[in-house]
Formats: structure tokens, C-alpha cells, sequence
């Protein structure tokens, strides 16, 4: 495939710009491990050869005793000393870096939990004697696919809303306006704290909830670019020729105004990730025990001689802001027109 100039342009000048070009690689190896977390940290092995037969743990369940009648037909617990000797003694298994999942109690602590990092738990363990590292690894992919998912559907129903008002004007833009006005003075938090009332939000309940409000982001922007685009001469003639208005709007319109649309979206999804935090940190988010950031800055309120857990969250945070912030940066200067490629 053959890029355009202008797309050519922009690569360069996104590249340009190696603070947001490196925080573009750094933000997708991360979010991409992140997203094998069962094969990076679980409490069960990734693979069992056992008595000349394989087995998947990380994949399939299995009952204990498949590996012998000393155990119990219910799910195995590889974490049990006597069921690890006794698959050894006739096979190997093949365990992940790290040997626990978000939900995984550490056993053997010597001392209470919150317990300081060690070997065995390089950040530590929480109030509630969960590994925090397995907990970071679950709570990013959880966050990071909250928010691309939160952006994606606020940016498609925005920019619908923005394009109709925009380009039919009139009434249309009068009673969108209208109604963004009213919608938008709607106190979001009480309306939340009485749905957490009535039912467990959990992660598509809250990405429906918050996409109600939501969705007026990116409306304002679009529509200035329609009421803009709208009386140009080669769409008055596509509308001349008969055209129908959706081609009009989706070929001729809309590509010139998703060049003002896109350098929002990088700080739309930081926004998003934030949000999520703040609801998990408030109480007001995903279930309780969910693997979730915003819940670990909870525990490190409520557990101020844990130093471990409040450093770890402002660094695990605080880097995956940044990161999408200098993303967000690159992303706008590539759709400058007034930027030139340098270097």
C-alpha cells in the first residue's frame, strides 16, 4: 500500500518528535504484555507433562485427581506442596515469571501483610496478602482496554452528534445545542452512587453509564468543522450534482474535520484511564477484588506504613499518563499543518 504525501508528512513529523515516538513504543510493549498477563503471572503453570500426557493449566481446568486418588475431584491447587511432588515425580511443569494472579493469597509470609518486597513478591504484597505485581500487571490491561474501549464509542457517538448538527444546522443545531447544555449539567457522580446502590457495576455497566455523559467531548469540535465545511465550494457542488447527504458528510466533510478530531483523542483515553482510577479509588468502580489501579492508591491511603504500595501506584499511574500525554503531543504536531518534518 502506497501512502499518500500527506500521510508520509505526518509519519515524519510524528517521528520528529522522539519524546512522543519512544513513549509510543514504550506504552505498546507494555500494554501488549499486559494483555498476556495469564502467561506472564497466574498460579498455575503455563504447561504439565505428566505421566507421558500433556496438559495446559493456564488454558484448561483440571480436577486434582487427574493426578492421582490422593486428591480431591474438584479444581486443582498447584499451589498444594503434595500435588506439586506428586506430578514431578512423573513429569515437570513449566510455571510463569510470576507464580500469582491478581487474586492469589501469598502464603508463607513472614511477616503480617502488607509485606515488603522480597525476592518472591519484587513489589510487595497488599493489606489483603495479594502479590501487588500480578495485581499491576491485571489492573493496566484492565484500564488501558477501559479507556481505548470508553474513547472508541464516545468518539463515534460524538462525532455523529457533531456532524448532524453541524451540517443541517438550523433547528437541528438549535435543539442539539439545547439538549448538550442540559445533558451536560446532569451530576454525573450522585447519578453513579445511586446506580451502585441498586446494582455491582462492573466493567460494561460502567462503560455504558459513563458513555451517557460522555460522549460531548469531541461533539463541539466536529461540529465547528461541519458549519464550517458545509458552505465550501466543492461540497456545495457534490450537493448540486445530488449527492446525498451522507456521502457528502462521510467523503468530503468529515475526513478534513477528523484532522482536528484525532489530536484529542490521545488525551481523551489518558482522561479515561484516570477516570476508572478515580471511580476504583472512590469505591464507586469495578467490583471488589477486581485487579484495578485506582484500588491499589486506596490501599496505600489506608495503609500509610506500606510505603511500597503508594510509590508503586504514583509510578505505574503516573508513567501511563505520561506516556499517552507525550503520545498526545507527537499525535498533534503530526496534524499541524504549520509543522514541518525536521531531522
Amino acid at each position: 500500500m502506497t501512502l499518500s504525501h500527506v500521510t508520509r508528512r505526518r509519519l515524519a513529523i510524528f517521528r520528529a518528535n522522539r519524546r512522543g515516538y519512544w513513549s509510543l513504543w514504550i506504552f505498546v510493549v507494555l500494554f501488549g504484555a499486559s494483555l498476556f498477563a495469564e502467561f506472564i503471572a497466574n498460579d498455575r503453570p503455563l504447561l504439565i507433562r505428566y505421566d507421558n500426557v500433556w496438559y495446559f493449566p493456564v488454558l484448561t481446568d483440571y480436577s486434582g485427581d487427574m493426578f492421582g486418588t490422593d486428591f480431591l475431584p474438584t479444581e486443582a491447587d498447584y499451589s498444594d506442596p503434595d500435588l506439586r511432588h506428586t506430578i514431578e515425580a512423573k513429569g515437570w511443569m513449566v510455571w510463569p515469571p510470576v507464580r500469582y494472579s491478581y487474586a492469589t493469597t501469598v502464603k508463607d509470609l513472614n511477616v503480617p501483610s502488607p509485606a515488603p518486597p522480597s525476592w518472591h513478591d519484587p513489589l510487595g504484597t497488599d493489606d489483603q496478602a495479594r502479590d501487588v505485581l500480578a495485581r499491576v500487571i491485571y489492573g493496566l490491561r484492565v484500564s488501558v482496554l477501559f479507556g481505548f474501549t470508553l474513547t472508541a464509542l464516545t468518539s463515534v457517538v460524538g462525532v455523529i452528534a457533531g456532524a448532524l448538527q453541524g451540517f443541517y444546522g438550523g433547528l437541528t443545531d438549535l435543539l442539539g445545542q439545547r439538549f448538550i447544555e442540559i445533558w451536560s449539567g446532569m451530576p454525573e457522580l450522585y447519578m453513579l452512587i445511586i446506580l451502585g446502590s441498586l446494582i455491582t457495576p462492573g466493567f460494561w455497566v460502567l462503560l455504558i453509564f459513563l458513555l451517557l455523559f460522555r460522549w460531548m467531548n469531541l461533539t463541539g469540535v466536529v461540529r465547528a468543522e461541519f458549519l464550517r465545511g458545509r458552505n465550501l465550494e466543492y461540497v456545495r457542488a457534490a450537493k448540486a450534482l445530488g449527492v446525498s447527504d451522507i456521502t457528502v458528510m462521510w467523503r468530503h466533510i468529515l475526513p478534513n474535520a477528523m484532522v482536528a478530531t484525532l489530536t484529542y483523542v490521545p488525551f481523551l483515553l489518558s482522561g479515561s484511564v484516570t477516570l476508572l482510577s478515580t471511580l476504583d479509588f472512590l469505591g464507586f468502580g469495578l467490583p471488589p477484588g477486581s485487579p484495578s489501579l485506582g484500588e491499589l492508591v486506596a490501599q496505600a491511603k489506608s495503609n500509610l506504613q506500606a510505603p511500597w504500595l503508594g510509590i508503586t501506584a504514583f509510578f505505574v499511574l503516573g508513567g501511563v499518563l505520561t506516556l499517552l500525554i507525550f503520545i498526545g503531543e507527537a499525535v498533534r504536531d503530526a496534524f499541524d499543518p504549520r509543522r514541518l518534518p525536521t531531522g
